[in-house]
């Protein structure tokens, strides 16, 4: 983007500061202002909020509890969820390291996942070790771990969480009718320890789609990001195990976002997230955004 292009479309060139970490001399309160506008389009009502957006922000601010950084932890939320519900939810861990260079890869099996402890988006995801492009991973982990990651949506865990590198079992699931093989997520929006919307989708798709369900897995007139898909989805098997795991899981947080995988009939924790988004895409229709927002408890 030009200089004439930017001074036309401030907002994208906002986003863009904001999401390589350029505006850390700006307080977190203005920074999250400034952020949702620029996302938003509108005004961050911070003294009396009211939609679920405008309430995730509140929360930055006011909700900051030093737990939390352990549970959005990579590594050390395994830990974590191990102590509450087992560890037959979990992903298998195969390593974890400091540095790239740490990595030994002829201890690692054929196929596997590599990704930062700390941040969204620091990804390789190996299906043929012969093949990978180490040099090109190198540089895609190391990106990744120079990430100031709280920076980017003054997102309070993330502050404390030390950037690693660890490396998961690939997982694939043989039980699904689809030829694309990323996982489909479900994704639990829970309020103070009650499950009240699932998220359906494959986020890692080329098309991804996304479409809402209410605990009764009715569909929901909600969009957010992606658009609905063409064919609504089916009930997963074992929902109704997944929604109580969620309600444990996110026991005494205002909101909590859990997330699952359904992979050969067994069910595994993906990650835990309080900021949908960050708070910065828009839910519609607004009715929605009320809604939702009337769930967090901000006493």
């Amino acid at each position: 983007m030009d200089f004439k292009e930017a001074l036309k479309n401030p907002k994208k060139i906002i986003f863009s500061l904001g999401m390589k970490g350029k505006l850390s001399f700006i307080s977190d309160e203005k920074y999250l202002k400034l952020m949702y506008w620029a996302n938003t389009g509108k005004k961050l009502n911070l003294e009396k909020p009211v939609t679920f957006n405008e309430k995730l922000q509140w929360l930055k601010l006011h909700n900051q509890n030093p737990e939390y950084s352990k549970m959005v932890d990579k590594y050390e939320a395994k830990n974590w969820i191990t102590e509450k519900i087992g560890d037959e939810f979990i992903i298998p861990t195969l390593g974890v390291w400091d540095t790239f260079d740490e990595i030994d890869f002829d201890k690692l099996p054929n196929q596997f996942v590599l990704k930062c402890t700390h941040d969204s988006g620091g990804l390789v995801i190996c299906k043929d070790k012969r093949t990978l492009d180490k040099a090109k991973a190198k540089k895609k982990i190391e990106a990744s771990l120079k990430r100031n990651y709280f920076l980017v949506g003054r997102e309070y865990p993330y502050k404390a969480v030390k950037p690693r590198i660890i490396a998961e079992k690939y997982m694939v699931d043989s039980n699904s009718k689809e030829k694309e093989e990323c996982l489909t997520d479900y994704k639990f929006f829970c309020f103070d320890g009650q499950p009240k919307i699932v998220y359906v989708g494959k986020d890692k798709s080329e098309d991804p789609r996304t479409d809402f369900f209410n605990m009764n897995f009715e569909h929901l007139p909600i969009r957010m990001r992606d658009p609905n898909a063409d064919v609504v989805p089916e009930k997963p098997v074992m929902f109704e195990k997944m929604k109580s795991l969620a309600g444990i899981l996110s026991k005494g947080c205002p909101h909590l976002r859990v997330d699952f995988y359904l992979i050969n009939n067994q069910i595994y924790v993906g990650e835990l997230t309080f900021y949908h988004c960050s708070g910065f895409t828009e839910v519609k229709p607004d009715e929605w955004n009320n809604i939702m927002g009337s769930w967090i408890d901000l006493d």
